[in-house]
């Protein structure tokens, strides 16, 4: 059966540390409105503090995490083990987005790595952790990151990706306005 925690513990920390892929889901107020899965890697998620999460949001082809956000503020972030012990580890956060405007933008950055594409910073307030078994998921053996959207990204150049985000990145699937059109 799965554990309920409220806060992150150290042997939470190290395992979400050892995780070369996690899962972001949000999903809009309205109940008619997509729910969104996301897979996600590259070493861009960190622990802030036992409560506090954030990762680096690379641009991509949507942006429903963010409108999400804004909409209602519900984010969870799923890891789980694919290689030794069986272990699936969840957060159930209140989510923001910090953009390079915001004041927590210096900080939170220097947390993290520097590459091209940057969108913005998902922030997750941890209301609550759960632990499940994981039984059922594959033995997996990790090879090496994905480098595709970082070489996309560096080939786009910066002024390019700001206009993508303007016009592919400011609006979801579900009309939701995001912060993604920062200007720089």
């Amino acid at each position: 059966m799965g554990k309920q925690y409220t806060e992150l513990s150290d042997d939470h920390t190290a395992f979400i540390a050892r995780q070369p892929l996690f899962f972001v889901a949000s999903a809009p107020a309205s109940v008619s409105g997509h729910v969104n899965l996301s897979p996600k890697g590259l070493d861009t998620f960190r622990v802030i503090d036992a409560s506090t999460v954030c990762y680096l949001d690379l641009t991509g082809s949507g942006n429903e995490t963010a409108a999400h956000l804004a909409d209602n503020g519900r984010l969870t972030l799923m890891f789980c083990a694919f290689d030794g012990k069986p272990k699936i580890l969840r957060l159930y956060c209140r989510g923001r987005v910090v953009t390079r405007h915001s004041p927590a933008w210096t900080t939170l950055a220097a947390r993290l790595p520097q590459l091209p594409g940057i969108r913005q910073i998902i922030v997750g307030d941890v209301q609550s952790v759960q632990t499940s078994c994981g039984f059922a998921v594959p033995l997996m053996t990790f090879e090496a990151p994905r480098v595709d959207l970082i070489d996309w990204a560096g080939r786009k150049g910066e002024q390019a990706l700001v206009e993508y985000r303007r016009t592919k990145n400011a609006v979801s699937l579900d009309g939701l306005f995001t912060p993604a059109t920062d200007p720089s």
